[in-house]
């Protein structure tokens, strides 16, 4: 059983990386979706996705209950593919219809805490399983300081939720321009 942390920047190819990873295993695969389409643009790039994967893999979308997606598909046999934990993140600081200062502190939702917090303990917990856990997250923090206190606060949430993640991994591996790096744990 292997924990896998995969991420790096927009159109890096750290998803067709993990979806590579998947592919390989010889498992069956759980891809579990954490997107939402609240607009167009993201109904066209979740539909992009859905027609890549392929056929024989079996699809779950949860936006907010990550921790126990990942608990209930858990079994022997399986690998799990969790794309992506930084919409995942946003699903939750965004779910309350909360409307964020521009600027000040930002108080995230309890939901938020609890959830990320119920993800780090299924991480804990599927070591016992048996199944692969491959997720995929976005590195945004290597650019300037973004503006606006909720964009900050999503950044500084997204790098600590990284650390966190890659911690209770075997594996992380950054991707870019197409290319594995591997960080932690040798090549997959």
């Amino acid at each position: 059983m292997t924990r896998t942390l995969v991420f790096g920047g927009a159109r890096s190819g750290k998803s067709a990386y993990a979806e590579q990873l998947a592919r390989a295993s010889g498992k069956e695969v759980v891809y579990i979706a954490t997107a939402q389409a609240g607009d167009g643009e993201m109904a066209t790039r979740i539909a992009h996705h859905r027609v890549q994967r392929p056929a024989g893999w079996t699809t779950v979308e949860e936006p907010l209950r990550l921790g126990d997606a990942i608990l209930q598909q858990a079994r022997p046999g399986r690998l799990l593919l969790v794309d992506c934990l930084t919409l995942w993140l946003t699903n939750l600081m965004f779910s309350t219809g909360e409307t964020y200062p521009d600027v000040g502190d930002i108080a995230l939702p309890e939901l938020f805490h609890s959830e990320r917090a119920h993800l780090l303990y299924a991480l804990a917990e599927i070591e016992e399983s048996g199944c692969d856990l491959v997720l995929v997250s976005n590195e945004v923090g290597m650019g300037i300081v973004p503006y606006g206190a909720i964009s900050r606060c999503f950044t500084d949430e997204a790098g600590r939720l990284n650390q966190a993640v890659a911690a209770a991994c075997d594996r992380a591996v950054l991707v870019a321009a197409g290319l594995p790096l591997h960080l932690k744990g040798g090549p997959c």
